[in-house]
């Protein structure tokens, strides 16, 4: 990683890998500028809260393995569903942007089967099974979202 500095109007300017990192009003004494705060930004959460909510209600049959609401990454641990005992699923959910939108959510799932040894080896998942919980995850956010504005 190769780390440059400029100065570009009295600013200091770093790029890391290509990356413009500027200092910027938020820091004291650099910048001047208008100290309210803007009303767009959400805030709690880094990330839309009505998705966040939603894929947590949404995949609350698989054990929560580690939740990052300002990163916006859900990792859920094996399910095994006792009706199909010699598979299980493991799903990542990403939220990538505070608003409700299709593209702010992708769904990953990890499939294995255990063999006839017992031991448990990576198997396809279908191809309509992610989109189908991004799906319902999305028609739960619309839920809550509606739900919460009347």
């Amino acid at each position: 990683m190769s780390l440059n500095k400029a100065l570009v109007r009295g600013v200091a300017v770093a790029l890391v890998s290509g990356v413009a990192l500027s200092a910027c009003s938020s820091i004291p004494f650099v910048g001047g500028g208008d100290k309210t705060p803007k009303t767009d930004v959400q805030q709690g959460i880094g990330v839309n809260g009505y998705l966040w909510r939603a894929s947590l209600d949404t995949l609350s049959f698989m054990p929560l393995l580690t939740a990052d609401p300002w990163g916006g990454v859900i990792n859920y641990d094996w399910y095994t569903n006792p009706q199909t005992p010699n598979e299980r699923f493991k799903a990542t959910v990403f939220i990538l942007d505070t608003r409700l939108r299709a593209d702010a959510l992708n769904v990953t799932v990890t499939k294995e089967v255990k063999g006839a040894d017992g031991q448990w080896t990576a198997a396809p998942v279908a191809a309509q099974t992610e989109a189908d919980l991004e799906n319902a995850i999305l028609t739960k956010a619309r839920q809550l979202n509606l739900s919460n504005a009347g």
